[in-house]
């Protein structure tokens, strides 16, 4: 069965060798780029003392680097056909080496945010021009293993940083987090000097719309902050929540408005409209976002605050699921050149609907580490298929407007895994509340009472009464939060699923489509 077709609009032919470099120097600075996110995540509470602040400040070293990084993107749609994607690419490698270098020898929290806003500006450049620039050097037949390599990034990275930050941090310093981007850093604008095409999307217009980049940062930016910081300062309860909240409705609605009455429109949203397009970005909104953010997420926080291992230990018992979604990458993107990528979409789905359902609610503090860690390999398979054949599917015939698609792409994954986030956070908090509150209240009184007594007879050989018996309280306080968080993240990473489901209203109506249209073909009827 034939892969989807593909527009040859879009693609500039260069010899097999200089494609297999220019592949080596795209994925190297975009994998560069993706790891980092999750190694900074890793190691955040580490840098409160360096730095110091406290848990409060140091998130800013996270919310600056993401909201930069998706205003950065918008702005990449306009420059990107000015300058061309090589250049692109180039100025995004050189902003985030030189900011990783910066972050590296940061010394105050100012400082740090300073340069990790520097640091998204240089991922957005990466992030819109790298794929873009795989997509024109490969032919259509094999843009499917284009994407699966590409998908090493998006996928593998994110699984990959802590197992790479906790060596960082244990061996080194948390400094070398950043540092070590200098060196790769520096390989990749030296290999991109001599080997990538400038011509690839250089058209040397810059369609720019002001007033609507003003309405849609806001925007983002508000809605950002808003899902970084809700769980922190309790939801709408706060007045600055809602205040974000008021000004994210509003800068939507002035954003909407100015284009739809502009002669040149910041974005062409049209694009939506074309069926294949709009419906599995549709798909990916919620999958990606909504669902597996939510388990990168919640993974380290697993093994580290419940099972308690080290951010080494953890990194290592999610090798193997990272090492899944590598693998089954490229074999996703080279399949889906072959067969109907909607197919391998349905597969994904089902292999991650299993995992949701019979294997990830199963993990809680008496699962051993190693049978939760082979839990998590299907799961990495599924996610593993999951990217390629969504990437060609909604970039396959886009034309001259692929380069609005990659970007468009990586702004909803960047709101995407926000509200993922944002969520998981919130529902742990509250299960686990929860659960603390139902532990609490079906205990019976007296034989509560009577084991802290018992544990702490048992520790006055070693202290003083009245601190043997705060221990002992301790002990037993200790205890109920641990079977509540036990608990909490068996119904989180259930719920993560939910989200799932709303995602596959889009993969069904793709499917659909492709099978209504499939039947209309075998009967002859010209499309």
């Amino acid at each position: 069965m034939a892969g989807a077709p593909v527009s040859r609009d879009f693609y500039y032919p260069v010899p097999t060798l200089d494609r297999v470099l220019i592949t080596f120097i795209v994925m190297t600075g975009f994998f560069m780029a993706i790891l980092d996110t999750t190694i900074v995540d890793i190691v955040v509470p580490k840098l409160m003392g360096p730095l110091s602040t406290d848990l409060y400040g140091i998130q800013w070293v996270i919310t600056a680097y993401m909201t930069a990084a998706a205003t950065g993107l918008i702005f990449v749609v306009s420059l990107a056909p000015r300058i061309g994607y090589a250049w692109t690419f180039l100025s995004g490698i050189s902003l985030f080496t030189l900011s990783s270098a910066m972050c590296g020898m940061a010394g105050s929290l100012p400082y740090m945010i300073f340069w990790r806003v520097t640091q998204g500006l240089g991922e957005a450049f990466i992030a819109a021009s790298a794929q873009t620039i795989l997509l024109a050097v490969y032919p259509p037949e094999r843009r499917g293993l284009a994407m699966g390599i590409f998908g090493l990034g998006v996928s593998f990275a994110p699984a990959l940083g802590p197992t790479l930050g906790g060596f960082l941090t244990d061996h080194l310093s948390w400094r070398w987090i950043f540092l070590i981007n200098l060196p790769v850093g520096l390989l990749t604008l030296t290999g991109g000097l001599f080997f990538l095409p400038r011509a690839i999307g250089r058209t040397g217009r810059f369609q720019f719309n002001p007033v609507s980049y003003v309405f849609l940062t806001a925007f983002t930016v508000s809605l950002l902050i808003l899902l970084s910081k809700g769980q922190q300062l309790g939801w709408f309860q706060s007045t600055l929540i809602g205040t974000l909240a008021f000004v994210a409705a509003l800068s939507l609605v002035a954003y909407l408005a100015s284009e739809f009455f502009s002669r040149r429109p910041l974005l062409d949203l049209s694009i939506y409209l074309i069926p294949r397009f709009g419906l599995t970005m549709g798909y990916q909104f919620f999958l990606l976002g909504f669902s597996m953010y939510q388990i990168f997420y919640l993974l380290p926080l697993y093994y580290e605050n419940l099972k308690g291992l080290t951010t080494l230990q953890a990194g290592l018992h999610m090798l193997a699921f990272a090492s899944c979604i590598g693998l089954f990458s490229i074999l996703s993107g080279t399949l889906s050149d072959r067969f109907k990528p909607e197919y391998l979409l349905l597969l994904s789905f089902l292999l991650y609907s299993v995992v949701g359902i019979f294997l990830l609610p199963r993990l809680n503090y008496y699962t051993p580490a190693l049978r939760a860690a082979l839990y998590t390999v299907p799961l990495g398979m599924a996610i593993g298929t999951f990217f390629p054949p969504l990437a060609r599917i909604v970039l396959s015939d886009l034309g001259p407007r692929t380069g609005l698609g990659v970007v468009l792409m990586h702004y909803q994954r960047f709101i995407g895994g926000s509200f993922g986030t944002a969520i998981a956070t919130n529902t742990l908090t509250y299960r686990t509340d929860f659960h603390f509150q139902e532990i609490t209240g079906l205990q019976n009184p007296v034989l509560v009472e009577k084991a802290i007594r018992k544990g702490a007879a048992f520790l006055q050989p070693f202290f003083p009464p009245s601190l043997a018996l705060h221990k002992a309280k301790a002990l037993m306080f200790r205890l109920e939060t641990l079977y509540a968080a036990s608990y909490a993240f068996q119904d989180t990473f259930r719920h993560t699923y939910y989200f799932a489901l709303i995602g596959a209203v889009f993969l069904s109506l793709l499917l659909f489509r492709e099978l209504y249209l499939a039947r209309r073909e075998r009967k002859g009827v010209r499309l």
